[in-house]
């Protein structure tokens, strides 16, 4: 796969971490995933193929709460999304995740989602 855009780097460096990042049925994967308006996140069980839960600044329900100037594009949003996703993953009984970056780098709203599914109750 030859390199000619960033998207293009970033799903190359997404393949390579696929092959070391697993979920199980014990401790899902965690994935994020960055737009430049929204962000979304997802607790996938690999081996059966299923989502056990997810968050996005799309929805509506999640959208409702934000507070002025908070959008799914900025930090804020992406801390919201985090919490979101750490609630809905205890609420199914998930405490252990894997962190699945998806090929950006660990850094602005990745860490963000990151550091507020920690801070609310989630471990990897």
């Amino acid at each position: 796969m030859k390199i000619r855009t960033k998207d293009d780097r970033r799903v190359r460096i997404q393949l390579r971490q696929r092959k070391r990042i697993s979920g199980t049925t014990a401790r899902p994967r965690l994935s994020v995933f960055r737009s430049v308006t929204h962000i979304y996140a997802q607790v996938i069980d690999d081996l059966s193929g299923t989502t056990l839960a997810s968050a996005s600044s799309v929805e509506p329900t999640l959208r409702g709460t934000f507070e002025k100037g908070v959008r799914g594009g900025n930090l804020k949003g992406a801390e919201a999304v985090g919490q979101a996703i750490a609630k809905r993953s205890k609420d199914k009984g998930i405490t252990r995740v894997v962190f699945d970056r998806s090929g950006f780098l660990y850094h602005g709203r990745i860490r963000a989602v990151a550091d507020a599914a920690r801070k609310a109750g989630l471990e990897f």
